[in-house]
This record gives structure tokens, C-alpha cells and sequence, in this order.
């Protein structure tokens, strides 16, 4: 095929990084069109560029994404599971020096809620929310674009927009929580850059730099929290 003759091409021309592109439907035909690669840090992970995405889109219908791992096994890592599902596009991922190809499509995985890999816009405290709604609710709550980096959501979370937008009410003051009530909290700064599930005495979470995990509702948590939401737009 002759876009995976571009794909491979493009994927050996930036090892050690990963290349990152997008394949389209031009006029009928499947057409690879190259995407720079945003991330940080490139040779383990991608970014698509936002723009590249936009102008591929002007060129025709975008099919599937397309990615290499030039210096790591050819699976699919968790990452690219749940990002897969974010798509809801196909994934090629092609490895540079072997020249082969593996292949999925969305079916509806989600990671495991504790002892996840904390990974910014994949696996990170919004998408542990998201995933224990789908998962123990069966409830699928509204995604939003982060910002590119950590750093820079942390100065302008949003999460306060997040919640109304999706079907949150904030409680009012004296209300009890209830067991899959959602915590808005500072964690080591001053806006609200964090949020957790409450679970009774537990709270699930995922702190950056940490597995997902349960642990009890401390003080240091319950001083930590500003504000307490509930889902109420199916009710």
C-alpha cells in the first residue's frame, strides 16, 4: 500500500522519535498525511500537532491515526488503548527498524481504575472520573481538550466549568456527600486543580506522579477540598 510506504518513510526519518500522522480519505483514496510531533518528550510518546490536525482535515476525512515506536516493543501501550477510545478512530502503530504493523480499533476498553499510570490527557484525576462513571454507572460524562502541558492546566483548571457543563450540581452547604460524589480540591496550590470520587470514608483518585488509587477521606484531604459536586442530569 502505498501509504504505509509514506507512513514507514516519515516513521524512520524522525527515529529515535516517534513519528505521529494521520490517514485520510482524499477523493476516494487512502492518503498518509505527516503530523508533527508535539510531546515534550518525543521519543516516548506523541503529541499531534492541533494545526496539522485542522489542515488534514481540509485535505479529506480522517480514517485512522497512525504512529511508530522506534525504540520500544510494537504493543500497544496503555496510553495508546485509552487514547484509541478517545479517538474512536483506528490505530496503526509501525515499528521503524522491523518494518511491521499492528493494528485496533475502538472496543470499549477501559484501564483498570486503580493502579493506573498517571498520564496528562490519558490516564490523568478528569479521565479516572470519566472512566469510573462509564464503568460503575454506566454513565458517560462529556471529555474536554486540556491544554498542552500540566502546567499550564494547573494555572486555569477548569474543572469548576467542567462539572455544571456535564451535569454536576455543586451541594450546598450542610448537604451529605453520597457515595460517587465528586471533590474539587488544591493539592500544593492554590486553584482548584484536582478532583476526586468520594466513596464513603475512601476516596478514589489520581494524584500526578502517582498510581491510581484508594485511600481514606483525611483531614489533610477534606481541608484540601473547596467544593463538592453531584450528578444529577439523568435524574
Amino acid at each position: 500500500m502505498y501509504w504505509k510506504n509514506k507512513a514507514l518513510e516519515h516513521a524512520k526519518k524522525d527515529a529515535p522519535n516517534e513519528s505521529v500522522g494521520l490517514l485520510i480519505n482524499h477523493k476516494g483514496k487512502p492518503t498518509y498525511y505527516p503530523c508533527k510531533n508535539q510531546a515534550p518528550n518525543p521519543k516516548q510518546t506523541f503529541v499531534l500537532d492541533p494545526e496539522d490536525y485542522i489542515s488534514a482535515t481540509r485535505s479529506g476525512d480522517i480514517i485512522a491515526i497512525i504512529h511508530s515506536h522506534p525504540s520500544t516493543d510494537l504493543s500497544f501501550s496503555e496510553s495508546d488503548l485509552k487514547s484509541c477510545e478517545t479517538t474512536k478512530l483506528p490505530w496503526y502503530i509501525v515499528d521503524p527498524r522491523t518494518e511491521k504493523w499492528i493494528y485496533k480499533e475502538p472496543d470499549g476498553y477501559i484501564p483498570d481504575l486503580l493502579g493506573r499510570r498517571w498520564i496528562w490527557g490519558v490516564t490523568d484525576c478528569w479521565s479516572l472520573v470519566r472512566d469510573y462513571y462509564r464503568k460503575e454507572k454506566g454513565i458517560i460524562l462529556k471529555d474536554y481538550d486540556r491544554s498542552m502541558s500540566a502546567e499550564q492546566f494547573l494555572e486555569d483548571p477548569l474543572f469548576e466549568s467542567y462539572a455544571w457543563r456535564t451535569g454536576f450540581r455543586e451541594l450546598r452547604l450542610g448537604e451529605n456527600l453520597q457515595v460517587g460524589d465528586v471533590l474539587l480540591m488544591s493539592i500544593l496550590h492554590p486553584t482548584l486543580n484536582h478532583v476526586a470520587i468520594y466513596l464513603g470514608d475512601m476516596v478514589l483518585h489520581h494524584l500526578a506522579d502517582r498510581l491510581s488509587c484508594k485511600e481514606p477521606y483525611s483531614l489533610w484531604l477534606l481541608k484540601c477540598t473547596a467544593k463538592r459536586y453531584r450528578y444529577v442530569k439523568n435524574s
